[in-house]
């Protein structure tokens, strides 16, 4: 079975097509309703003024008898089966007068209606619908007075017509408009989402290996998307570059270890003791290097993280392991400071810096953090004997002094982790004489 995938813009024609079909559909109706009820309108009020025409022409003579002319204005009154026909009923009398377009054929008329009141209705007789305007009047003539009902009525076939007329050409006209709405929609649709489509293609052409990352510029919506994606891309690729690291200084660091186990080998005595020392450097190395492969270097996705109880805890396990050394330790940051870093990253770039301030200091360590415009400033310095050379420690694999403990790399670390939050790492001289490390982070 093959799913069909959803998408954004069937999703938007689909549902733009249904709100046009139902907007259009309720416009048309109202429309239609309220042509129907103004044309009914004005068929009464022509079958009115008919009445008052045949009130106009009507005389009752001496003995109450109802007398007409023998035509009127509205030749149609005239004229038989003209669609057209009148009735007038003289209640006293018990007769009734037609008009001439009554010959030939049986109309409905209404023959009771109250005095000074208008009855308007459609009847239905021998296959017709007929309009109906009915009234009632009481006549006053010379020296008769006499009620009269005066009905007329109009074939329904023109009022039926004309509506018939105007709903083929309001649905026309409207479906019309209906369909260059839909196809507008459309083309501003296909319009709007063409950059998606690119984004989509660029996508594409980078899981391909076509391009490092996406370059096309886009509408504001979609930048901060694609700066993400960007950010992403950048930083799995750094990733990746850390593990080759890792495993490349792996690599390197062991031969020496191993080497020391195969010298040991041929002095049978000293085996014990070399194995447990070269087994325990080999587990440091390796601890080492899956946490530099791990840390993140992403600040854009990062919380932010205060920095001062990240300090503080480092500096009280710091307190411990060289609790010989009894050194004075002063951390100057503000309590409230905080900045987006992955937290294994925080712990590993000042738990490195102040390892080796620790390592190399005499009696005391400081580590000062400060915001200063977009940018987070960090120092770390100590009284020790400084750098000898600033730039040979950054290389990976050479260490300061093989006699200190550690495996040379603590630098070379906060380097990579610096260079991968875009930021900037400097070695300079300490005023207490030592090394002074100093590290500037831009905001994510």
């Amino acid at each position: 079975m093959t799913l069909v995938r959803d998408s954004i813009r069937s999703r938007l024609i689909s549902g733009a097509l249904l709100m046009l079909v139902a907007f259009i559909a309720g416009a048309g109706i109202a429309v239609q309703r309220a042509h129907e009820d103004s044309v009914r309108a004005a068929h009464f009020a022509r079958l009115q003024s008919t009445v008052y025409l045949l009130l106009a022409g009507a005389e009752l003579d001496t003995d109450g008898r109802l007398v007409m002319p023998l035509s009127f204005p509205e030749p149609r009154l005239s004229l038989p089966g003209s669609g057209l026909y009148a009735n007038i009923v003289n209640v006293k009398r018990n007769e009734q007068w037609q008009s001439g377009s009554t010959v030939g054929v049986s109309v409905p008329f209404e023959r009771d209606a109250a005095v000074g009141e208008w009855r308007y209705v459609t009847i239905a007789g021998q296959g017709h619908e007929f309009l109906a305007a009915t009234y009632g009047v009481k006549w006053a003539g010379t020296n008769v007075e006499t009620p009269l009902v005066l009905s007329v009525l109009e074939d329904k076939s023109d009022f039926e017509r004309e509506i018939r007329v105007f709903r083929r050409t309001l649905w026309t006209w409207l479906g019309g408009a209906a369909a260059l709405l839909l196809l507008s929609q459309t083309l501003l649709l296909e319009w709007g989402l063409a950059p998606l489509r690119r984004v989509a293609h660029e996508i594409r052409r980078v899981e391909g290996g076509e391009q490092a990352e996406v370059t096309g510029k886009y509408p504001a919506e979609i930048a901060a998307l694609t700066d993400n994606l960007n950010t992403l891309i950048k930083q799995e690729r750094v990733r990746q570059t850390r593990y080759k690291e890792a495993l490349s200084f792996l690599a390197h660091s062991l031969k020496t270890p191993l080497a020391v186990l195969r010298t040991a080998l041929a002095d049978p005595p000293r085996l014990p003791q070399a194995v447990e020392q070269q087994v325990a450097r080999m587990d440091d190395i390796v601890q080492h290097q899956l946490g530099r492969a791990a840390a993140s270097g992403s600040a854009r996705f990062a919380p932010h993280l205060a920095l001062a109880p990240v300090l503080a805890r480092i500096r009280d396990s710091l307190q411990k392991v060289y609790a010989e050394k009894s050194l004075a330790y002063v951390i100057d940051c503000p309590p409230d400071l905080t900045w987006r870093i992955d937290e294994g990253d925080a712990f590993e770039m000042l738990g490195n810096l102040l390892d080796n301030a620790s390592k190399w200091a005499a009696q005391r360590v400081s580590a000062k953090v400060r915001r200063e415009g977009n940018r987070l400033h960090v120092q770390i310095e100590d009284d020790g004997p400084g750098f000898s050379d600033t730039k040979s420690i950054l290389q990976l694999h050479v260490r300061a002094d093989e006699k200190v403990p550690g495996h040379g790399v603590g630098l070379t670390v906060v380097n990579d982790l610096v260079a991968s939050y875009e930021g900037e790492l400097n070695l300079l001289r300490s005023e207490w004489g030592g090394a002074l490390v100093e590290i500037w982070l831009p905001v994510a």
